[in-house]
């Protein structure tokens, strides 16, 4: 069995990965290396497999052939607690089944660190207190989740995947019921999180320009079976996205910037869209 500490690498690696969800292949024989250092966006179309991916590369979804490596080992030679130690996946939402103050709620991911009788010690807290501050959320700490906005309450996800420790960071969704303003907070910190040896991050977002922004990869999927990976300004173009939405997007510059936005509706004829400067 694999242990994290004796990882002869750090990487993630689908093997000829494929997913299905009844009759639909949502990807066929995927094969690709995410290394250490990266934040990857995977974006896609609604139903095009986005979470399903998430959770088979987490490994809480077995798929439907091929398989998943972690440091070189595959998942399922990896014992839990190990596993916990070095990839934490945040999922689309989570219900609040009872009250507790946040400080509580992120300290709960620290469970794969703690030993003896499982008590919470100063390193807990300070992994938790550090995630709340990473995200602006130092003065929520005594507050009851219970009373959170659903914005509020992603934020505190998120703050609780970061106090896991774990640097491989597996995100679906983790920018909904979120405004610009925390958005980019959020993307921020993810940013300056993977500067740490042997971090990476994976995230789904619908935000193609926070993605082509804030991410150094892309893994764009059509829904088909059919996927684009690399780099992120090499797969989040014109073509490949309006091939992947069915809806014709064209590239517009202003100086350094760039956005995708939606042709005009004379042009709604091309499926492929193409570069075009703005002014």
């Amino acid at each position: 069995m694999m242990n994290a500490h004796n990882a002869p690498h750090s990487a993630l690696s689908a093997q000829r990965l494929t997913l299905r969800a009844g009759m639909r292949t949502l990807l066929d024989a995927f094969t690709h290396t995410f290394y250490a250092g990266e934040i990857w966006c995977i974006a896609g179309p609604n139903g095009a497999g986005k979470t399903t991916l998430l959770s088979t590369l987490a490994g809480l979804a077995q798929p439907s052939a091929g398989h998943v490596e972690l440091d070189g080992v595959r998942l399922a030679d990896w014992r839990p607690l190990p596993l916990a130690q070095r990839r934490a996946l945040m999922p689309q939402s989570a219900a609040d089944a009872f009250s507790a103050s946040v400080l509580d709620i992120v300290m709960l991911n620290r469970f794969p660190h703690l030993t003896g009788w499982g008590w919470e010690g100063e390193a807990d807290r300070a992994a938790a207190h550090a995630a709340l501050d990473a995200l602006g959320l130092a003065a929520f700490a005594a507050r009851d989740v219970l009373s959170l906005s659903g914005g509020e309450r992603q934020r505190v996800a998120l703050a609780g995947v970061l106090c896991q420790g774990a640097p491989l960071l597996l995100l679906d969704e983790p920018l909904s019921h979120l405004d610009l303003h925390h958005q980019i907070d959020c993307l921020e910190a993810l940013t300056a999180w993977t500067r740490e040896p042997r971090r990476t991050v994976m995230f789904s977002c619908h935000d193609l320009n926070l993605a082509r922004r804030f991410a150094t990869h892309a893994l764009l999927l059509d829904g088909n079976g059919g996927a684009y990976a690399g780099p992120v300004r090499d797969v989040l173009t014109p073509t490949l996205t309006s091939r992947a939405f069915g809806y014709p997007l064209i590239l517009i510059r202003d100086g350094e910037h760039e956005a995708l936005i939606p042709a005009p509706r004379s042009r709604h004829e091309s499926p492929a869209a193409h570069d075009t400067p703005a002014g």
